[in-house]
């Protein structure tokens, strides 16, 4: 268990308490103090004093100088010795009994990774978010990956326990200084995976106060870093599975700039068009885009901005903001 701390004094309490409860035996946890300037680390001792049997299963390592996201989970990967690995956001939180499903799910099918259902959590209502696979039983690596680069299911770290030795063998780690668009290390760990398979419970919290933070917040040194992740993962499945995965990274682009057209901003939507144009011609080939996916993508190609604006009115401050709040 992995977790990255950095300014979440408001959430880290609830975080730990819930880790600390989870039912599986000898779960060792790592917390990596980035070098947060809050009380975050004071508040975690004092919930860690409340649970004095998990003092000897725990290590909390403190950075000199703030490194960024991705400097803090390798070094939580460094420091790991377990079967599996399992990162949790620290403003987020876990079902008790949420490790020892996936790990019961992992030696029930011999699979490297398993990826679950999650919650998007308000700060009123949650919404259960369902990444079933189209087929039934595990599946392979490739196809796990290919599953990522469509947007059927999510790359991010949070919601998969994964076998140590995947990031071993491989020599992976996730980007040091490129914090945006970090989580695209995941496709690259799992595409080393023999078998992956899915738990079709949420059992991980998603704590989302803010939906249009991507959008209002992202600077130019977010946009290089996720580029630059993108451009890393695009080399790394290359050179795996040679040009037979072409075409799925042509989806991978699509999703990635695709939160550019959930906001109101006429820049953000620029900004669709001017990244990986290439792209666009699959808008009609991928299988997991819906009809919704497709017509706003379309309305961007033909610059009717207006129907974007409506379409983030509707589904943001409606949906999300009244209906979900």
């Amino acid at each position: 268990m992995i977790v990255p701390i950095y300014k979440v004094e408001p959430f880290i309490a609830r975080n730990a308490q819930q880790l600390f409860q989870q039912e599986l035996d000898q779960l060792e946890y790592i917390f990596v103090d980035d070098c947060s300037p809050d009380n975050s680390i004071e508040v975690l001792e004092q919930v860690l004093s409340e649970y004095p049997d998990k003092r000897g299963w725990t290590k909390i390592i403190r950075h000199p100088v703030n490194k960024g996201l991705p400097s803090a989970r390798n070094t939580g990967l460094d420091a790991a010795t377990g079967e599996f690995i399992f990162h949790c956001d620290s403003d987020d939180w876990l079902d008790s009994d949420a490790l020892k499903k996936l790990y019961n799910k992992a030696k029930q099918d011999n699979a490297d990774a398993v990826w679950c259902d999650w919650y998007l959590s308000f700060s009123e209502n949650e919404r259960y978010m369902r990444q079933a696979p189209p087929q039934e039983g595990p599946i392979s690596g490739r196809q796990c990956v290919e599953l990522m680069l469509r947007g059927h299911i999510r790359y991010n770290v949070w919601n998969k326990l994964v076998r140590r030795s995947l990031y071993e063998q491989s020599l992976i780690r996730f980007p040091n200084g490129y914090a945006m668009g970090e989580d695209m290390t995941m496709i690259s760990v799992l595409a080393s995976a023999a078998k992956v398979s899915y738990l079709p419970e949420a059992l991980y919290h998603y704590v989302q106060l803010n939906m249009g933070a991507f959008t209002k917040n992202t600077s130019e040194l977010h946009l290089r870093q996720i580029r630059y992740n993108v451009e890393q993962t695009q080399l790394a499945l290359l050179r795996k599975y040679g040009a037979s995965i072409m075409d799925d990274i042509q989806f991978f682009k699509l999703n990635v700039k695709l939160p550019f057209l959930i906001s109101q901003d006429t820049q953000s939507y620029q900004r669709w068009l001017d990244w990986y144009t290439e792209a666009n011609d699959y808008i009609p080939l991928n299988p997991m885009f819906g009809k919704r996916i497709r017509f706003i993508q379309y309305a961007a190609i033909k610059k009717q901005f207006w129907i974007l604006k409506l379409h983030y009115y509707l589904l943001i401050r409606l949906l999300y903001g009244v209906i979900y709040k």
